[in-house]
């Protein structure tokens, strides 16, 4: 059957078109991710002198992160993602090992806490070893380490449990009740802290692509902070009596406020101790709070085929000359 030229070349502009949209759509991805994920900040720690990152890592208090992930790779070394991610992230001194050390007075301090986590984030994804693959489009069983830099906004919201003269106990929120005088006239320099935060999440993973559609990777990404009150704790006491001050004479608010302010009187039966009064340390103001994943994520590229890349191998766009 004798075509006309016209004709052979819309069919051939037609092949090309389908090709060039199954490789544009190939080029976004879904997923999903799980995997532990811990708190670093002035609560629990390990033995000696609190420490920055994993050295104050307490495993008991692992908590489970859970997200979706929208990525898209144009160039093959570089790729974007947009993340959302849900959570809890705990803290307490009350695990930390004794051993005689620097670690007793932060096991005395006797504090806790808990917090909800909400993330979202924007980042780059580099992909260095695409540099040496001789087809960036072929992905079948191959493993690409990467590295991952972005910004991003979390909110948390920090709680304790209050403990009442009958010995009933309630999560409180923290936040409300300035337990170190944010927000007090008496403290100006003290800002109320906000539950809304910018971090900078960056990390390295792995993946491997089972197929040119399926892929699986395992990342570790931590979260560094601009705020030291993920926990509700961060420089020195106030007094008992400013609470009172501050809420009223009366106010339930200010006995909670006072026992969440501090809580090494309750291994005390209610007494001051020696070294946690107003003006003593209560955190280290020079080190922000941080939190960090281990993440297992299941990729899904769309509009490609298990058969996308041996297409995209065989088949080219004709150069038409007329």
């Amino acid at each position: 059957m004798n075509l006309p030229l016209h004709r052979i070349a819309l069919m051939a502009l037609l092949i090309c078109g389908l090709s060039v949209s199954t490789q544009a759509q190939g080029r976004f991805e879904v997923g999903l991710n799980l995997g532990p994920s811990n708190f670093l900040g002035d609560l629990g720690g390990t033995s000696g002198k609190g420490a920055t990152f994993l050295k104050d890592n307490n495993l008991s208090m692992t908590r489970m992160m859970k997200g979706a992930v929208v990525s898209y790779n144009s160039q093959g070394v570089i790729g974007v993602r947009l993340a959302f991610n849900i959570g809890r992230l705990e803290g307490a001194d009350s695990v930390i090992k004794g051993n005689g050390g620097l670690e007793e007075a932060r096991r005395a301090r006797n504090q806790h806490f808990r917090s909800p986590l909400v993330e979202g984030y924007a980042a780059l994804e580099f992909y260095p070893t695409v540099l040496f693959d001789g087809n960036r489009e072929d992905v079948m069983h191959k493993l690409r380490p990467y590295g991952i830099l972005g910004v991003g906004v979390f909110r948390f919201n920090p709680q304790a449990q209050f403990v009442d003269a009958a010995g009933n106990a309630k999560w409180v929120d923290l936040q409300p009740l300035r337990t170190e005088g944010q927000g007090m006239g008496k403290y100006p320099d003290r800002e109320q802290y906000k539950l809304t935060q910018i971090n900078i999440p960056y990390g390295v993973g792995i993946k491997y692509y089972a197929s040119d559609r399926v892929s699986f990777a395992f990342e570790i990404v931590n979260r560094k902070t601009f705020t030291d009150y993920i926990d509700d704790v961060s420089t020195t006491y106030i007094a008992q009596q400013d609470f009172y001050d501050f809420f009223g004479a009366n106010s339930p608010q200010a006995e909670i406020a006072a026992q969440m302010s501090n809580k090494s009187q309750v291994l005390t039966g209610g007494l001051n101790r020696a070294g946690y009064e107003a003006g003593d340390k209560r955190g280290t103001p020079t080190n922000n709070d941080a939190f960090y994943a281990s993440t297992l994520k299941l990729g899904i590229r769309l509009g490609s085929s298990p058969y996308g890349s041996m297409l995209r191998r065989a088949t080219h766009c004709p150069i038409l000359r007329f």
